[in-house]
């Protein structure tokens, strides 16, 4: 018995260390605390994370996968350079997918589900600001549950080992927004984003294809505007 369940909870560890690392390090790039070609010393790393070499390695190599840092022959890890065509250029492409995944799911998806994320966003949609600080929290959860649900349901399992691959990249972008956007006292986009993911869940649950994928792409065009300015602005 041990001997089938210690592997996997040892690489469930592992998976868990480096996405730390890679969310982290993400996190430093679009809050500025990394500029855009300073170097990433592995041993730092490993001793900042209390970790070994390795899970650092691989950290480096998905966020080199990404375009975040670049491996250079005997340079080791460089920060990449964050600007607004790449920041658009991510958004496109994560549009391409979900979009997709959000028009496979339509009328596959769980109603159960969709029904309690429709009365979260029905709430979420009329929170005011003095509810900001658990507002926020909230809709992070919501916000990946439809996403994993909906990648979930799309019926094709590389389409959603793409996303799931992704995702740390993108909710690092959401997560860093968020902070962001708190910090002004303002809910106007969050609130704006509880109609989008509202609209998602309906033509979902309603089985349309074609709205669903519309829906999914008004909102991912809408947060990309908010996203590039509020990535960018800790840079310039």
């Amino acid at each position: 018995m041990a001997t089938t369940t210690q592997p996997t909870s040892a690489a469930e560890s592992a998976h868990v260390r480096r996405q730390t690392i890679v969310q982290t390090l993400l996190s430093d790039v679009f809050e500025g605390r990394l500029r855009a070609g300073q170097h990433l010393v592995t041993q730092s790393l490993a001793e900042r994370f209390g970790v070994s070499h390795t899970p650092v390695r691989e950290a480096l190599l998905e966020l080199s996968g990404m375009g975040v840092v670049e491996l250079l022959p005997h340079r080791g890890a460089i920060v990449s350079q964050t600007t607004a065509r790449s920041v658009r250029d991510v958004n496109q492409v994560r549009r391409l997918l979900e979009c997709e995944a959000a028009r496979k799911a339509a009328g596959r998806t769980d109603p159960h589900e969709l029904r309690l994320l429709a009365a979260e966003f029905e709430r979420l949609k009329r929170t005011e600001a003095h509810e900001a600080a658990s507002y926020v929290e909230q809709a992070k959860q919501a916000d990946s549950r439809l996403h994993d649900l909906i990648a979930q349901s799309c019926g094709n399992s590389f389409l959603a080992g793409e996303l799931n691959r992704l995702k740390v990249l993108f909710r690092t972008f959401r997560d860093v927004f968020y902070t962001q956007h708190l910090a002004s006292g303002s809910l106007t986009r969050l609130n704006e984003e509880a109609f989008e993911h509202l609209a998602i869940t309906q033509a979902l649950a309603a089985g349309e294809p074609r709205a669903a994928a519309k829906a999914m792409n008004d909102h991912l065009r809408s947060g990309a505007r908010y996203y590039a300015r509020t990535l960018l602005q800790p840079l310039n």
